[in-house]
């Protein structure tokens, strides 16, 4: 049974519960600036913290990702379920964070500190495109949604290892190659802030991978693997998606990837 206390994990379990978006948003936020304050020890008094589904709210109905609405930023419609879309990825990394955090119990301080971090910065992401999509008459929850990456989450619960190569550095990673070409759509449709939001949420996701990357590292350092053929056999291993061209080369690089890994994965 978890007994509550001030200490960073439970504070963190009990965002990680949240079904309201708005609550959740404020919950990481808070935690997170409390955390830099120094105001919140990393543990306290919880033994042990039983990990269900995250917190979601009844909307966005959640489907396969063939039956998810079109998404033309051509029509205003179609720009809105892009941008909904964007914003169901950035709320779901907020849980994903928050999941990170509460479940490997082992790892070093500034691992927690770290996706705390992260979960605080995909809570602003989601503001961001949540209050640009109000503008456009439309509001999260208005269209379907697929749930991908809590799938891939379930599939790697058991090893921080596996969850730091396949979620992060895997799945998000794809956020890096994509999103330029989204932006210049929008651009050329005349969306010039949403564009602009992205470049903001790029930048940032950036070091978020890069997060996935160095504590994936660390993990094969301390379980003496080698990265990169540890990082392939897992990929196999979990039928991971595929990486597919073309690839955002500069953000990958910063990330942590390695021209040498990126031709062997594609080649």
């Amino acid at each position: 049974m978890l007994r509550m206390s001030n200490d960073l994990i439970s504070r963190a379990h009990a965002c990680l519960t949240i079904a309201e978006v708005d609550g959740k948003i404020a919950a990481a936020t808070t935690l997170y600036a409390d955390w830099q304050r120094g105001v919140v020890p990393l543990s306290g008094e919880t033994v042990a913290i039983s990990i269900g589904p995250p917190g979601r709210p009844l909307r966005p109905q959640l489907v396969e990702p063939r039956r998810a609405p079109a998404r033309s930023p051509n029509t205003l419609v179609g720009r809105a379920a892009l941008l909904h879309a964007i914003a169901h990825i950035e709320f779901t990394a907020i849980n994903l964070a928050l999941d990170h955090l509460c479940r490997f119990r082992e790892m070093p301080e500034t691992y927690y500190g770290d996706w705390l971090g992260v979960a605080a910065d995909e809570a602003r992401h989601f503001a961001m495109l949540a209050a640009h999509l109000s503008g456009m008459g439309y509001a999260y929850g208005d269209f379907p949604a697929h749930d991908g990456l809590n799938q891939m989450a379930e599939k790697t619960a058991h090893d921080v290892l596996a969850r730091m190569a396949l979620v992060p550095r895997t799945l998000e990673a794809r956020g890096l190659d994509v999103t330029p070409g989204i932006q210049k759509k929008l651009d050329m449709v005349g969306d010039v802030a949403a564009a602009r939001l992205l470049d903001t949420i790029l930048a940032d996701e950036i070091g978020h991978v890069a997060i996935g990357d160095r504590w994936f590292r660390y993990l094969c350092a301390q379980r003496g693997v080698e990265p990169q053929p540890t990082y392939r056999q897992l990929l196999q291993h979990y039928a991971a998606p595929q990486l597919r061209p073309p690839l955002n080369i500069e953000a990958r690089l910063a990330a942590g990837f390695s021209i040498a890994e990126l031709d062997d994965l594609i080649g």
